[in-house]
């Protein structure tokens, strides 16, 4: 059965954690939906964990619903939300729901996800008036990393009054959710407790409506990073590289392919 915005609602009125993973390929997506996993963003950390590179900023439209159609490939009745990424608007609001339309209407996306509070606000409104779901994200945000200096905590001391005014902003434009980022936990529970909007963190604390967490992290392909808020459930880079290490001594060996591994 497709999951839709009214089966999160049905689970925030109920009082049950809504699960989400960010990832961006069919076979990740396809193990997501078998297990439940209610929603899946395909994030622009795909720049960084797919792409290999520094930041999210380089990542286009195109490579968005690229990978929007193969998660979507292999999660047909999850509930997809899409990044839009860095410049893909902020121009104009008319190229703003051009942009956004196209995920919805070639990539396959159930809503997209946007970056910012008070600066989008108009265009959360519109985006909602003609049917395009919005899911907001305050707190740290990547496509500002020039500009916050850094990955940091956002939203202690005087920032504080900031994000609620802009978590506050976002739920009047219409966004049904809004993800936390890398905020103080007091802060996100302060917002849950008054929420109209789902809230979903990543590294926000316990209290969110829900956890999202990138699908190339918790299962430990990503070695070299590990934000505090991680847990690695598995250790999947070492048993890959094993794999690997038996598969390149079999061939240099000469035991495969065994005659069974060979036609006839």
């Amino acid at each position: 059965m497709k999951t839709t915005i009214r089966t999160l609602f049905n689970k925030k009125e109920k009082g049950q954690k809504i699960t989400m993973i960010s990832t961006y390929d069919y076979l990740s997506a396809k193990l997501c939906e078998q297990v439940g996993i209610d929603c899946i963003l395909v994030g622009d950390s795909l720049g960084m964990v797919f792409q290999g590179k520094d930041s999210t900023l380089e990542v286009t439209v195109e490579e968005m619903i690229y990978h929007t159609k193969a998660v979507r490939r292999g999660a047909k009745e999850s509930f997809i939300i899409a990044d839009m990424p860095f410049m893909s608007y902020q121009v104009s609001v008319e190229k703003a729901i051009e942009n956004c339309g196209r995920l919805i209407k070639e990539g396959g996306a159930n809503a997209v996800k946007l970056e910012g509070g008070e600066e989008i606000a108009d265009l959360v409104y519109k985006l909602v008036r003609i049917g395009i779901p919005v899911v907001g994200h305050l707190g740290f945000t990547p496509q500002k990393i020039n500009t916050i200096g850094g990955y940091r905590v956002v939203g202690r001391e005087e920032e504080a009054e900031r994000v609620k005014k802009d978590f506050k902003i976002l739920e009047e434009a219409g966004a049904f959710m809004i993800v936390l980022e890398a905020m103080p936990t007091e802060l996100a529970k302060e917002l849950t407790e008054s929420a109209r909007s789902i809230t979903i963190g990543i590294g926000a604390g316990p209290y969110c409506h829900g956890q999202v967490l990138v699908f190339y992290d918790l299962v430990g392909l990503v070695e070299d990073i590990k934000p505090k808020f991680v847990r690695r459930y598995l250790n999947s880079a070492e048993l890959f590289r094993k794999a690997l290490e038996e598969f390149k001594r079999d061939v240099e060996s000469g035991s495969f392919p065994s005659e069974e591994e060979s036609y006839g």
